[in-house]
């Protein structure tokens, strides 16, 4: 399957979606989309789409929320979804129903030509942290927003914070040595975690009016399969799966003796409630009266002053976990 063309940065994201983590994550569509649905529904309402709306949803994955969107804004909005994940794209196609205003790009967003001043929201749940320079990918996008423009996107917070990811990692870790360790602005599930981070980023890319929510929530791991099925989807994909890939039978069964005993507490019925928690960010393309031309000297030297805050910022901060999520 074709990998679509990207910034040089982003070629390690390109390669890593497009392997076996992109069909693993293709593969269990219907179950991650039922895990993660409370996140899209807090996206969707914070976005607030109207019918007739055209709609940017960025990292789209397997379509479920490129799909949500377009059921906001039909029958007379369009909706454009935006993967680098050939497989993923792939599933996105066969679901989305013929009858809704979609399309999809197999593209890395840094570098897509978005038609100019053509849509009026910017969307995502997850998919905006794999970035190499996000303050550049997001400035591209920008201008792909009407001067109306507005931004509501989902990402993780910090992974304490996260029990959802920890508790059964943890869990693995009696067992297993620890996955490599990733900086704090490495992309990664965890790389926007920082508000302050969020908001160099969005500064630099010429958005404005940013606001970041914390939104505690619990999640359900096992989506009604009971503590077997939370413990097959820590095996499936994630943290978990990456930190026992290659590893012994034995040690694989003992790890998961330990995460079906750390996920008990959590348990109710046939449910696993895990705590997590995201950012949900909202913003807007540009200041009242202002238009894209008049920002991009001062966009340009907030990236430039961004990228250096964020090298010093990641110089000087203490380790912290690598948490790829395929």
């Amino acid at each position: 399957m074709d990998a679509p063309t990207g910034h040089d940065q982003n070629a390690d994201q390109i390669a890593y979606w497009n392997g076996p983590a992109g069909q693993r994550w293709a593969q269990r569509q219907a179950a991650q989309d039922v895990v993660l649905g409370p996140i899209a529904d807090l996206v969707i309402d914070r976005a607030r789409l109207k019918p007739g709306e055209r709609v940017i949803d960025i990292g789209c994955g397997s379509g479920a929320t490129t799909i949500a969107f377009a059921r906001e804004v039909a029958p007379s909005g369009h909706v454009l979804g935006v993967d680098i994940s050939g497989p993923m794209l792939e599933r996105a196609r066969q679901s989305a129903p013929k009858d809704l205003p979609v399309e999809f790009a197999l593209a890395d967003a840094t570098v897509y030509p978005f038609e100019p001043a053509s849509f009026d929201v910017l969307a995502s749940r997850f998919g905006v942290m794999f970035f190499a320079d996000p303050a550049l990918s997001f400035a591209n996008m920008r201008k792909a927003l009407r001067p109306s423009g507005r931004l509501a996107f989902a990402c993780w917070r910090e992974p304490r914070e996260n029990p959802f990811f920890m508790a059964p990692l943890q869990a693995a870790y009696k067992h297993v040595p620890k996955l490599p360790q990733q900086g704090p602005e490495d992309p990664g599930p965890f790389a926007f975690a920082s508000e302050a981070r969020v908001r160099r980023i969005l500064d630099a890319a010429g958005f404005t009016g940013v606001e970041m929510e914390a939104c505690p929530l619990l999640l359900d791991a096992a989506i009604g399969r009971g503590l077997d099925g939370a413990v097959q989807g820590a095996f499936e994909i994630g943290p978990v799966s990456r930190a026992l890939d290659g590893q012994p039978e034995e040690l694989r069964k003992a790890a998961a003796n330990s995460i079906r005993e750390a996920l008990a507490a959590f348990a109710k019925g046939n449910a696993v409630l895990l705590p997590a928690s995201v950012w949900i960010v909202t913003g807007a393309g540009f200041v009242s009266g202002q238009t894209c031309g008049a920002s991009e000297t001062a966009s340009s030297l907030m990236r430039t002053r961004s990228r250096s805050e964020m090298r010093a910022v990641q110089r000087s901060s203490g380790e912290s976990v690598w948490l790829e999520t395929g």
